[in-house]
């Protein structure tokens, strides 16, 4: 979430690899070494016609921007230790390994031949034949990848955090930033949403101090490769980080330093302004009481028209590059200058919202995180660069926007579970201001605005504007089954569901594109994510079948093409999970190539290999314990986003893309995806609600009416 996210070269998430013997992958890299003869393609065995494949929980989480992970946060095996893994026990972690270069050769050649012309994936094929061949360039930049790997903690760690998010120059909200949308509030009145702004604050300080104690438990991995410690660093980049803007690439900023001081304040956003909250006042903590009355002193500051100032945040959701040129205008004021410290350096930021004026169903309150309904609503009272903004709404809108490029959404999700566990115990008990001593108020940030940055906020305001007018969004539930049904089938719920959105793509496309799916691999030092390509070779097959009137396919043969489809899968989901994938190798080769060649070898400006980084589906399972949901936009400007949330019985997506494109639209995927889960769990089990049952709610059925009139 994520998210992710949003540009027309951005690669979902990609991690690399350097070979080792694995008890588990080995068997699968075996098979890898054939493939049909003189293909140079990868092949994979039959399964046994009536094993899907599944053993259990392999996929138990994921991320926004999600990544697939067999996380089992907080349980573990017996004999080790509940405290999170210090730096010392991290350096204990197996090194991601890099994998070998004909093995990602002919597995990037297999994931692309379907995707395009016959014509151009020969001329693909001769040009990753020459950059494979013994002593060419790809064994030297394979041999240099290798030294770097011996050299640094994460050999690919960052090449990707560049490529996916730093060198990304595309405005934070929508491209980027993904939002959780937490369970509808009802607020009586002003009180109580600060009542509930001031429990999650309270929640914040708690989590923050686990976590500066080392205290959180340590996740463990969980399925085929069980009981393995996963890297926890991305835990210390919540509440620490802050991505600075870039002319031409930003930087991502760790607050951790021996020479400044912890932050002991958050910063508040309030009708657009910013005030500083400390937190920490006299080396003692603020009770949630404390925190109430504070956040009662911002909304009374902040509603002085006299004293408000311009909306300075609106120039962070700006392009990436326009807003580094605004904020090196901002901070040749020392006024400025203060008052960015104070955000950048920040724990956290509260938005107290306003009103978004629309019906609040899932889809409105998810769009009022995602971009605030634009500067007219509540676009400007956001600041984009920081890691976490908690959003607290006057009309019961809750939630969080993650700036995503300090951790993945498996620790966004914990952290978050643990926060409205919180609230929860704490709304039990009412929260009343604290009156014993009289706290200092809270500090309004000063900004001195030149003509020019009158000029830059202008634009800025424009631009979100036309981001909010762009974005194709709806949030669906199909309630005909969930993962429980799914599990009874003996296949992983996230395979299963990867292959029914094939089958809804093909369905309004008549083909089959790039998709990305994040594979966490936090089974190595600092690994983040890798990519699993799902429209595999198998997947088309199945799709054809199903889509294929005319050859009238008896089900029992659709059945077993099905399963063909999700083995493929998950096979490819285990490559990925223990660092076998290809994305984030090819990233490592091609910025290797950057580094020691004159110009980018043919290989990596071929156009097959450009279309394999253009991801038109870009995919997330974020599965949730608690009553909440994730979301972020599109990749590219012809794409789909489509994060989901398999329930026992139900599953939750959130589909989006661009109204600028005329191809796409988030109604008819929608309505795609419920045809074709209800077509492949028929295929499973007949006796299932047929596609077209009726939809659940009030909003499904009127977003996907409308689809079928487009």
């Amino acid at each position: 979430m994520a998210l992710a996210w949003g540009q027309s070269k951005r690669r979902p998430s990609l991690h690399g690899v350097a070979y080792f013997y694995c008890p588990l992958t080995d068997p699968l890299l075996s098979r890898l070494s054939g493939g049909p003869e003189g293909t140079g393609l990868p092949s994979f065995p039959e399964p046994p016609p009536s094993a899907f494949p599944y053993t259990g929980n392999l996929l138990t989480r994921g991320c926004p921007t999600s990544s697939h992970q067999d996380t089992h946060p907080g349980k573990k095996p017996q004999k080790m230790a509940a405290k999170s893994l210090c730096s010392e026990e991290e350096a204990e972690l197996p090194k991601l390994p890099v994998p070998p270069l004909q093995q990602t050769l002919a597995t990037y050649l297999r994931a692309m031949q379907h995707l395009v012309p016959e014509e151009q994936f020969r001329r693909s094929q001769a040009i990753v034949k020459q950059f494979g061949a013994p002593g060419g360039l790809g064994e030297t930049l394979q041999q240099n990848l290798l030294e770097r790997q011996e050299k640094t903690a994460n050999w690919v760690s960052e090449y990707w955090l560049n490529d996916m998010y730093l060198n990304n120059r595309l405005a934070l909200p929508v491209n980027s930033s993904p939002a959780v949308i937490f369970p509808r509030q009802h607020f009586q009145d002003t009180d109580d949403q600060l009542r509930f702004a001031a429990n999650l604050v309270s929640g914040v300080l708690s989590y923050k101090a686990l976590l500066d104690s080392h205290s959180i438990p340590t996740d463990y991995a969980k399925g085929q490769l069980s009981g393995q410690p996963l890297c926890m660093k991305q835990y210390y980049g919540l509440f620490s980080s802050y991505r600075l803007p870039g002319h031409t690439q930003d930087t991502l900023v760790a607050q951790k330093s021996s020479v400044m001081p912890e932050p002991e304040h958050i910063i508040v956003a309030c009708c657009n302004q910013f005030f500083v909250l400390d937190v920490v006042i006299n080396f003692r903590r603020l009770s949630e009481g404390d925190l109430f009355t504070q956040l009662r002193k911002i909304v009374k500051m902040a509603s002085n028209e006299d004293e408000r100032l311009p909306p300075i945040g609106l120039l962070t959701s700006d392009g990436r590059s326009q807003w580094a040129e605004a904020r090196t205008v901002l901070v040749k004021d020392s006024t400025n200058r203060d008052s960015l410290d104070m955000i950048e350096r920040c724990i956290c930021l509260v938005c107290l919202d306003t009103p978004g004026g629309l019906e609040l169903s899932d889809t409105n309150r998810a769009l009022q995180l995602l971009h605030g309904g634009g500067c007219s609503k509540n676009g400007a009272n956001r600041w984009y660069d920081k890691s976490l903004q908690f959003v607290v709404g006057r009309d019961g809108t809750c939630g969080v926007v993650c700036e995503h490029s300090p951790f993945d959404g498996i620790v966004l999700v914990q952290c978050l579970e643990h926060l409205l566990e919180h609230v929860m115990r704490s709304s039990k008990k009412l929260v009343r201001a604290d009156s014993v001593s009289e706290l200092p108020a809270p500090r309004r940030l000063r900004w001195k605005c030149s003509p020019v940055i009158q000029g830059f906020l202008a634009s800025s305001a424009e631009k979100l504007q036309r981001i909010v007018k762009n974005l194709d969004f709806i949030v669906y539930k199909f309630d005909n089954y969930g993962k429980t049904f799914i599990k009874k089938q003996k296949c992983s719920p996230d395979a299963f569901i990867q292959v029914a959105l094939q089958l809804a793509f093909y369905r309004l496309h008549g083909r089959l594109t790039s998709t990305y799916e994040s594979a966490s691999i936090r089974r190595f030092r600092e690994g983040r994510v890798d990519n699993i390509r799902s429209a595999t070779p198998e997947a088309l097959r199945f799709v054809k079948a199903v889509t294929d009137h005319k050859a009238a396919v008896p089900a029992s043969e659709k059945l077993l093409l099905l399963r063909e489809a999700i083995r493929a899968q998950t096979e490819y989901t285990v490559l990925a999970i223990t660092g076998m994938a290809i994305d984030n190798h090819l990233l490592g080769l091609r910025e290797l190539a950057r580094d020691l060649c004159k110009e980018l070898p043919e290989m990596f400006t071929d156009e097959t290999y450009l279309l394999s980084n253009q991801f038109v589906l870009s995919t997330s399972q974020v599965p949730t314990t608690m009553d909440m949901f994730c979301c972020y936009g599109p990749v590219v400007p012809n794409g789909y986003g489509a994060c989901y949330n398999p329930q026992p019985e139900s599953i939750l997506f959130c589909i989006s893309s661009f109204h600028s494109c005329k191809e796409t639209s988030s109604a008819r995927f929608a309505r795609a995806v419920e045809e074709s889960l209800s077509e492949v769990g028929d295929l499973c089990s007949p006796r299932l609600p047929a596609a077209g049952a009726p939809l659940a709610t009030t909003e499904k059925a009127t977003r996907l009416s409308q689809c079928r009139q487009l």
